[in-house]
């Protein structure tokens, strides 16, 4: 067996639309599918997805109770960007309200590379990389 990247995340939101206005409004990621029945928007990010589970929906009722102070439904997650300028990055972030967290060179899939951490608006871990 052979891994060979990350077809999907799924993070559980209390605010499911909050979420995706993030991910679409500031990240310029885009809708790929809805499926309202079950709770789910997925977004294409690369040649990956980030699933957005409302914690209200069938789905996200299976993983009991949602993102709160105390607790989180993810770490972070790694997104690659093409082209990194990290004070460009900085700036459109902070154009959004965004708080940029600890930038430097971290070990990733991809070796050595420039990277800066922020969370999304509840309060996932993000970190944006450099290819």
């Amino acid at each position: 067996m052979k891994i060979t990247g990350i077809d999907h995340i799924v993070l559980r939101a209390n605010d499911q639309q909050r979420l995706i206005d993030f991910y679409t409004g500031v990240l310029g990621l885009a809708v790929e599918k809805r499926q309202d029945a079950i709770g789910l928007v997925q977004l294409r990010a690369g040649s990956s997805l980030i699933d957005i589970v409302s914690v209200e929906g069938r789905l996200g009722r299976m993983g009991g109770a949602g993102p709160g102070a105390e607790g989180r439904n993810l770490d972070h997650v790694c997104l690659t960007v093409a082209g990194f300028d990290l004070e460009a990055v900085k700036a459109h972030l902070a154009a959004h309200g965004v708080a940029v967290g600890e930038e430097g060179l971290r070990y990733g899939a991809g070796g050595e590379g420039l990277s800066v951490y922020l969370r999304d608006p509840e309060g996932n871990g993000l970190e944006l990389r450099g290819q």
